[in-house]
């Protein structure tokens, strides 16, 4: 294998890492604020703005296989590249779509019946959501197209987790200066409660995000070339001998030398035990980096009752602690491993959730608090990247359905999981009674110890049963499925 494909500049590292930006953006403002817009803001039921959260679960985790599964089939546009072709029109979904997620409905005052409210925001959020799966699909899915060596999948990965954590950075400072101009103007002793006087500060707060992160999109688009895979010139070639062969006479009863011996397409990586450790893995670990990033706010807002600003500069201090520690990941996975990484990661996260259940009322001590919880989200997150990158392997051609199972398996998870939440909560009222003060106090902990319980028990398959293709029934040059022993 070449220099070249071993790996990538610096330039056009960061150029790739800058073609999940818009997403990442957009999908800190969807965790940390969606449930607190809906709720504390326009006034829905808990229920309500759950659902709301979970439609949009459910329609990423339905588009994410499909969009995975059409984005290996298909070819791209012209030479544009396949991989390229869905991140753009996934990206212009998004575009089109989030601005009126973070907004009052038009038309509606205090009168509108919440139904018709949940009627006029699903179709956007639907819309939102195909787009943001078919960005993060087509955008992983370039991982181990660009890259072949496993530390060069790692840094790559940690640079665009490193992106992630910029955008998070700069949608909750963003934040945290509108609340700011807001508190200045604002001379009411209420003005640290979240109400209908923020509805301004949220669609702004959208607009930002949407222009920052369409110039980010098209830096990533001039400067990421898409090289064809294997499979797809592999495909090409044996098309033209088909046309000089006479029919079945010449074809070659053995595979080529050199070439990929077999070809896992998406029902042979469904006999794949490392294909479901994996997905229990990355399940576990985007339910401790989503429900923990989604109950943050009304941790801080009811539980510690602190300041609304609370809810941008903890979040900050968490991306912050994060970004910090990404810059040490690549070094340490070389050199006690991957999986000891991620469970370096799941220390922290225990840590903080220890220190949460025994220490009700934090006070400042929740800045040291949110680092932990922060750094410890970051390294558990970029190694399960990092291993779904070293599942996938050579098997660039069908890399796009493994990320999209995946990913499919984590957002219905997350679904279900803020809408037992929600059913859950004991406050049926816009305001917080006294138990829900418990309520989010107990959240908290069990989405951060009580599933990385869960993630180390996944851990612990891999650390018996390391990640490897067991071939059975896999496909022979494209040729049709045979067993393998």
């Amino acid at each position: 294998m070449s220099d070249e494909t071993q790996s990538l500049p610096a330039l056009k590292k960061l150029g790739y890492a800058t073609g999940h930006f818009l997403n990442d953006l957009c999908a800190s403002m969807w965790f940390t604020y969606l449930l607190v817009f809906y709720h504390s803001v326009l006034g829905f039921q808990n229920t309500n703005a759950g659902l709301l959260l979970l439609i949009g679960q459910i329609a990423d985790a339905i588009c994410t296989p499909l969009i995975g599964y059409e984005s290996d089939k298909s070819s791209g546009c012209g030479n544009y590249g396949r991989r390229k072709t869905w991140h753009l029109v996934g990206t212009l979904s998004v575009v089109l779509s989030f601005a009126f997620i973070f907004n009052q409905c038009l038309g509606c005052d205090g009168l509108t019946p919440q139904w018709a409210s949940l009627v006029y925001f699903a179709p956007f959020i639907v819309i939102f959501q195909f787009g943001w799966a078919a960005t993060q699909i087509s955008h992983l899915s370039l991982i181990p197209e660009l890259v072949a060596c496993e530390h060069a999948k790692v840094e790559l990965t940690a640079y665009r987790y490193a992106f992630t954590v910029i955008a998070n950075i700069a949608v909750y400072a963003v934040a945290y200066l509108l609340f700011h101009v807001q508190a200045g103007e604002d001379d009411d002793p209420l003005s640290g409660t979240l109400g209908p006087v923020d509805i301004p500060i949220f669609r702004n707060l959208s607009f930002i995000v949407l222009g920052i992160g369409a110039v980010f999109s098209i830096i990533f688009h001039l400067s990421t070339t898409e090289k064809r895979s294997e499979a797809g010139r592999r495909a090409e070639d044996e098309e033209e001998e088909d046309e000089d062969e006479e029919e079945g006479e010449n074809r070659p009863l053995l595979p080529r030398t050199g070439s990929s011996s077999y070809l896992l397409q998406w029902k042979c990586w469904l006999r794949q035990p490392s294909f479901y450790q994996v997905a229990l893995l990355y399940m576990s670990t985007r339910l401790i980096v989503n429900l923990s990033q989604t109950y943050i706010s009304m941790y801080l807002l009811n539980t510690l009752g602190l300041h609304k600003k609370f809810i941008a500069t903890i979040p900050l201090v968490m991306y912050v602690s994060g970004f910090l520690f990404s810059f040490i990941m690549k070094p340490l996975s070389k050199f006690i491993g991957k999986s000891m990484t991620y469970f370096v990661g799941l220390l922290l996260i225990m840590a903080f959730s220890y220190w949460a259940l025994l220490d009700v009322q934090m006070g400042q001590a929740v800045y040291a608090a949110a680092a932990l919880l922060g750094a410890g989200s970051a390294t558990i997150l970029v190694i399960s990247l990092a291993m779904t990158a070293e599942l996938i392997g050579d098997q660039t051609q069908s890399g796009a359905f493994v990320y999209g199972a995946m990913s499919f398996t984590d957002k219905l998870a997350n679904g279900v999981a803020v809408m037992v939440i929600q059913a859950l909560h004991p406050c049926h009222t816009v305001a917080c009674c006294s138990a829900c003060v418990w309520f989010y106090h107990y959240i908290m902990v069990i989405v951060t110890g009580g599933v990385a319980a869960m993630a180390a028990l996944a851990l612990c398959s891999i650390l018996i049963w390391p990640i490897q293709i067991r071939p059975r029934f896999v496909t022979i040059n494209g040729e049709d499925a045979v067993r393998v022993n």
